[in-house]
């Protein structure tokens, strides 16, 4: 019986060392989740252009709001993941590789492992070099520092931390700004073509329907923590163009500095450590409107605060409630897919140029010139060019990424086709390739299928780059 009694307490306590070892053993499989965050100025001075490739605003006269590059690194076991959102309309692929080049080389981040993106406030420069001159020029080569100057000090900052994910819906503040019409109602788009479906900007005329698409209401939510609790940075996402209602030629941040501002001035990280950082980067909005906010007669920028301000309570409230943990993986996929160039044929390159060649000829739109200029611009440019196309993976969450303005309709499949549950997309990423109408859109016509370098990808592109996407977010699941 004592012998019994003694194999019966050895059996026990090497089932304790055995269940104690197991602990461990698992404890030590799942590496530190480590985050840090910081922004840098990106600000232009008087004089840089704001010119765009279809409206064109003038030259930087003054700033209302700073406009700021903002940055998070996240590392767990091998993997280092950055994530950029930068003020600004749009970024050649070209700045955003020459910052990925200066993180490569200063903190070991390979550019497929960088995510960067624009968030469009039409207030800020086009970095594309639409604009040439020699602070054009300059400003650009200060944008990608910049850029890899607040990565870099993101990296400096990493410490234990926990992520959530949360969102919630804003149905009031979008809508799509594409209308169906009844056919033979639209007018002649600038080419002089008819036959359109779509009323949308510049649409001439046209007895609307309905709209064109859907929108994507859903307002996605990244809340980072300290291990001790402490806010460390917060990254918003939604599906709206911009805001609007600017002044004078004055640089401004939109919306989404207002939304990041009113985050900073509620959350504080603390005396201990670095201050946090809110963030919000654009969703698919190729197809919405300006936000959709009614103040009356407001003021230039009231918009902009009451939006920004009004999302970022709604942010508050969700993050209060949401459970923050150490995510158990992190991965990035990147590839580049290849599409023809929707370039002029010999007819409409003449017409262009014979039109612009007679300086008081309007043609049959009133931005039929721009679109002359436009052709001849598309003229220039590659017969075909490779696309950046990226995801990530945090944990449970997965960011979909592409350098095109994306209508709704396209996030709305890749958010239902995608293998993780918690997915959001984030456009104008690692470049910038125009707008992407679906082939319906192309088939329907519109402001955003006329040919020129804010629209020049072949009518079949919309489908291969969602297939992609969805792709590179099974091979992460």
């Amino acid at each position: 019986m004592k012998n019994s009694f003694l194999l019966s307490l050895v059996a026990i306590g090497l089932s304790l060392v055995t269940c104690f070892e197991s602990q461990a053993v698992e404890k030590k499989r799942v590496p530190e989740f480590l985050v840090g965050a910081a922004t840098e100025d990106v600000t232009p001075k008087n004089g840089v252009s704001m010119d765009g490739a279809i409206s064109k605003p003038g030259p930087v006269r003054g700033v209302h709001d700073p406009l700021t590059a903002r940055a998070i690194v996240m590392k767990s076991g091998g993997t280092t993941l950055a994530l950029a959102i930068v003020d600004m309309c749009m970024i050649e692929k070209s700045v955003y590789d020459q910052a990925k080049e200066i993180v490569q080389e200063k903190v070991g981040i390979p550019p497929s492992h960088i995510l960067a993106a624009a968030t469009h406030s039409h207030a800020t420069p086009r970095a594309i070099h639409i604009g040439r001159g020699p602070l054009d020029d300059a400003y650009h080569v200060w944008l990608s520092k910049q850029i890899a100057a607040a990565i870099i000090k993101a990296h400096v900052n990493l410490a234990p931390a926990t992520v959530a994910h949360g969102s919630f819906e804003q149905p009031s503040f979008i809508k799509c700004r594409r209308f169906l019409c009844e056919p033979g109602t639209v007018g002649a788009n600038p080419f002089g073509e008819t036959g359109e479906r779509i009323k949308s900007v510049a649409g001439p005329g046209g007895k609307v329907l309905r709209p064109a698409g859907p929108v994507d209401p859903q307002f996605s939510v990244l809340s980072f923590r300290h291990a001790d609790g402490k806010p460390l940075a917060v990254l918003g996402n939604f599906s709206v163009h911009y805001c609007g209602g600017y002044a004078g030629g004055l640089v401004s941040a939109d919306y989404f500095g207002a939304y990041a501002k009113a985050l900073e001035n509620k959350l504080n990280a603390g005396g201990k450590h670095p201050p946090f950082v809110g963030l919000m980067s654009n969703g698919t909005s190729g197809d919405t409107g300006s936000i959709q906010l009614n103040l009356g007669k407001a003021k230039p920028w009231d918009r902009i605060n009451a939006s920004g301000k009004a999302l970022a309570e709604k942010t508050l409230e969700l993050i209060g409630g949401l459970s923050h943990a150490a995510p158990k993986q992190l991965a990035s996929k990147a590839t580049k897919l290849e599409f023809s160039v929707r370039k002029p044929s010999p007819e409409r390159l003449q017409w262009a140029k014979d039109l612009l060649a007679e300086r008081t000829a309007k043609g049959p739109h009133r931005w039929s010139r721009i679109y002359a200029n436009e052709t001849l611009h598309l003229a220039d440019y590659p017969d075909r060019y490779a696309l950046p196309l990226q995801a990530l993976r945090i944990g449970d969450i997965a960011i979909a990424a592409a350098p095109c303005e994306i209508f709704a309709e396209t996030g709305l499949a890749i958010k239902a086709g995608s293998p993780f549950e918690n997915t959001f997309t984030i456009e104008l990423a690692n470049g910038y390739s125009g707008y992407l109408p679906t082939p319906q859109g192309h088939e329907w016509g519109g402001y955003e299928t006329w040919a020129a370098r804010s629209s020049h990808l072949e009518v079949g592109a919309e489908p291969k780059i969602r297939a992609m996407l969805l792709k590179l977010l099974g091979s992460l699941k």
